[in-house]
């Protein structure tokens, strides 16, 4: 499953949260089973060089289990140091 949040994700274009943290919530028409996410942020090899400071760093995932309770799904760190798509595995 792959979100796209706005058409437009060119650098400069980003969907961006107020202060240092946010919080989304996607709501899916079917019952899905997630093995992973993927998280993608500019690479700072891309024009304009210079900082990206404002890629996501600690993410939390969760979701709902089957009595409908929030339940952690997992708990990672973005790293821009590495690759700019990186895959981040949940617990099944």
């Amino acid at each position: 499953v792959v979100f796209c949040f706005q058409p437009d994700v060119t650098p400069g274009k980003c969907w961006a949260f107020q202060g240092s943290q946010g919080q989304v919530v996607i709501r899916l028409p079917a019952r899905i089973w997630p093995t992973a996410v993927t998280m993608q942020h500019v690479s700072k090899r891309v024009p304009p060089p210079g900082s990206i400071s404002s890629s996501p760093k600690d993410i939390a995932v969760s979701g709902l289990d089957e009595d409908g309770e929030d339940t952690l799904l997992g708990t990672f760190t973005y790293d821009p140091e590495k690759e700019a798509i990186q895959v981040f595995p949940l617990k099944v």
